[in-house]
């Protein structure tokens, strides 16, 4: 009887684990990195759903600029998500790695977002963007 109960408790604590995890909030950590390879990447990306780690242009007044790349996202979390850049980015200059929706679009699975679009969009929870920037180096 006492492997019964500790058995269901493990199996518990476990699916509470893991819906806890499915419910984690939304983040992007990266660092400043080389990206002479034509590469950048970040380390950990959690997303509420399927969707795609977006790289601006971004300065110092950190506004999202052109896209530069994108990678997709599977919901949950998303480890060393690399995101080939589609154009030359030099040493100094900022990126912001953005979290986007997969919604809205003509096509699952294909990125359709163009700046300020709807489709593909920026995810937004409490109204701010899920994103960090980085430089490369």
């Amino acid at each position: 009887m006492k492997l019964l109960t500790t058995t269901t408790l493990a199996l518990t604590l476990a699916g509470g684990m893991a819906m806890a995890a499915g419910h984690a909030m939304p983040m992007v950590e990266a660092s400043n990195q080389d990206v002479s390879n034509g590469v950048v990447s970040a380390e950990k990306v959690m997303a509420g759903e399927n969707g795609w780690l977006v790289v601006h242009r971004t300065d110092a007044e950190m506004k999202p600029g052109p896209v530069v790349g994108y990678a997709p996202l599977r919901a949950g979390e998303n480890t060393d998500v690399a995101a080939i850049l589609q154009e030359e980015v030099n040493s100094g200059e900022m990126l912001m790695l953005m979290v986007h929706a997969e919604q809205g679009g003509m096509k699952t699975g294909v990125f359709e977002y163009t700046l300020g679009a709807k489709e593909d969009g920026p995810i937004k929870p409490d109204g701010k963007l899920v994103m960090t920037v980085v430089t490369a180096e």
